[in-house]
């Protein structure tokens, strides 16, 4: 009887060596630096389909800033993780990681990881669990000792150190995770979905650790489907669609800059459409908005801030139509909008959150 093969695509054997020592700490070297990043995977029978993971990705990851990664569900995203971290072979493109190439021993070594949904032995307390992951990472036992009760402090569990896993809510697991992923004092952390699941206060735990990180000096390269949080800790973030990078930048660059006016409407939608072309503005956003109590349809009529000749021009002939005008908005551009514009006819796209539950 012959033992399987493991796939193809897995990095079991040796990962690549790195021709050069590591980047020290403190170099000017960008600490994650993908160009033309691919990935595919072969489905079907005979594995005669192709399945592309990847589509040409490239960004670079400063360092001491946190860098979050934003895509439905099938963007690709955890398949980028996994390269990075040398757990499967990239099919084209080149990736360093830590000035080495992604997988590299040397590399590795240097850098925490929380998985998604990981699972921690139940029957550990939190000091055992440490010692535990510890001894994995190639700790000795006093070097564990000496670190665990600084990082339980910092993620605010310093008071549970003897209290067993199985006692604490998802948020405590996720701030043991992170923890367990910072214990050999790595310069680059990797989570993958470190706030699924965590409730209001421990997500607000989570992004507390998450600031202290960066005050330390850490890289973090943050993969989330919720957006909110990403708006809230990120320097700087890309979105994933189908494999390809459709949008990077800081918060402002995606969000796309300046604010918009709108106008929040009553009456019926043919007069609506009717009056906004008549004042040559049948380009202008119209957003359906349900209906009101007498039936009449509400609506939302979006325009630039900066554009104030289309501004009167709008209300004009809303108002000389008899369409009752319910108030002016002024509103900034957030993540959320930056997102759906990046991943507009994705059928994938429902699969990313906000804080409070799912995008339709």
């Amino acid at each position: 009887m012959t033992t399987p093969e493991p796939p193809a695509d897995l990095a079991f054997d040796d990962p690549p060596a790195c021709p050069q020592p590591p980047a020290p700490r403190g170099s000017g070297e960008p600490v994650v630096d993908a160009t033309g990043l691919t990935k595919t995977y072969r489905d079907g029978w005979f594995g005669r389909t192709k399945v592309h993971a990847l589509r040409g990705v490239s960004f670079r990851v400063e360092r001491g800033e946190i860098f979050g990664l934003l895509g439905p569900n099938g963007a690709g995203k955890t398949t980028l993780i996994k390269v990075l971290l040398g757990i499967c072979r990239k099919s084209g493109g080149t990736a360093t990681v830590l000035g080495c190439p992604a997988g590299a021993r040397e590399a590795r070594c240097r850098i925490g990881y929380l998985p998604e949904g990981h699972r921690l032995p139940r029957h550990l307390t939190a000091n055992t669990a440490l010692d535990y992951y510890g001894g994995l990472s190639g700790l000795s036992g006093a070097d564990v000792k000496r670190r665990r009760g600084d990082l339980l402090r910092l993620v605010g569990l310093s008071k549970w150190g003897d209290t067993n896993v199985r006692k604490f809510s998802k948020g405590m697991q996720q701030r043991l995770g992170l923890a367990q992923a910072m214990l050999h004092d790595p310069d680059l952390l990797i989570l993958d979905e470190p706030t699924d699941g965590v409730d209001p206060v421990g997500r607000a735990d989570i992004r507390k650790v998450l600031g202290e990180l960066k005050a330390r000096g850490k890289t973090v390269f943050l993969n989330s489907h919720l957006l909110q949080e990403l708006e809230m800790v990120c320097d700087r973030a890309a979105i994933l669609r189908n494999g390809e990078v459709r949008g990077i930048g800081n918060m402002d660059e995606l969000r796309g800059g300046g604010e918009q006016i709108s106008l929040r409407v009553l009456g019926a939608e043919k007069a609506v459409r009717a009056a906004l072309v008549g004042a040559r503005l049948g380009d202008v956003p119209l957003r359906p908005l349900g209906a009101d109590a007498d039936g009449r349809g509400r609506f939302t009529v979006e325009l630039a801030e900066a554009d104030q000749p289309r501004i009167d021009a709008a209300v004009d002939a809303l108002r000389a139509a008899g369409v009752s005008l319910h108030s002016l908005v002024r509103t900034k551009p957030s993540l959320e909008d930056a997102f759906l514009r990046a991943v507009a006819d994705d059928p994938t796209a429902d699969g990313v959150r906000q804080a409070g539950g799912v995008t339709e």
